[in-house]
């Protein structure tokens, strides 16, 4: 029995080896998993690969909006004291990202800016918010060139996400093409309802009414197996396609 569970720990630190590999992730994390695999999995479990996970960022924007209701202005100003008492590459980063969730695109950009001439530059994290804040501040053609560079160095991080952060710059940036594009290819690739919300919200304000009514339709069949908490996670997507091709009739 000792061997069986033995063999279990390594298949598991294999499994998040083989997601490092393939991730672009530093060395020192097949090593971490080889000598210590049980806890080495545990660590890399909850520090790289869950937050990559298209599960975390759903429960991540749940939490937020509860703590936005709660107390409201909270994690702003506790980065902005961290960043204050210790300004670290690391606090500078969160203090940017406290930015972005609070809605200030301005400033979220402005720490982005310097986040991405520090040693975080190459960081794919930081990359693509400060794409996504660049997005919403009206940056798009810069934000495409960050997308396409995080898409070039490490194209397996998020990569959905990075197909649907670089269809909505195209779209900033009215380069209706290279959007649908971007988009149907996201949908072929993915299939998620994120993709099929995204490119029938792209296929509607194009003109393209025979993808957007393909989409929809589609959409609307995956949503009649839906459970309580895949609608409440789709709650906001939903909302926002409903409301697009409501105004179209």
């Amino acid at each position: 029995m000792p061997y069986i569970g033995a063999g279990f720990h390594f298949l598991i630190a294999l499994f998040f080896a083989v997601h490092a590999m393939r991730n672009k992730r530093e060395m020192y994390w097949l090593m971490i998993l080889f000598m210590f695999p049980l806890l080495g999995s545990a660590v890399y479990f909850f520090a790289v690969f869950l937050p990559e996970s298209r599960l975390e960022r759903g429960m991540r924007k749940t939490v937020i909006a509860a703590a936005k209701s709660l107390n409201p202005g909270r994690e702003l100003r506790e980065a902005q004291q961290a960043f204050d008492l210790v300004p670290t590459a690391q606090n500078q980063m969160r203090l940017a990202n406290a930015y972005l969730d609070a809605g200030d695109t301005a400033k979220a950009v402005q720490q982005y800016d310097i986040c991405l001439q520090g040693p975080f530059a190459s960081d794919a994290v930081i990359r693509m918010n400060a794409a996504e804040a660049k997005i919403l501040h009206g940056q798009a053609e810069e934000a495409i060139s960050l997308l396409l560079a995080v898409r070039k160095d490490q194209p397996n991080h998020r990569p959905e996400q990075q197909a649907l952060l670089l269809g909505r710059a195209y779209v900033e940036a009215s380069r209706q093409q290279e959007a649908g594009t971007t988009f149907a290819d996201a949908v072929a690739r993915f299939g998620s309802m994120e993709t099929r919300v995204e490119y029938a919200l792209w296929a509607l304000q194009a003109g393209e009414q025979g993808i957007a009514d393909a989409q929809y339709a589609e959409i609307q069949q995956n949503m009649r197996h839906w459970n309580s908490d895949t609608k409440a996670m789709n709650r906001d997507l939903v909302k926002r396609l409903n409301s697009a091709f409501a105004g179209r009739k």
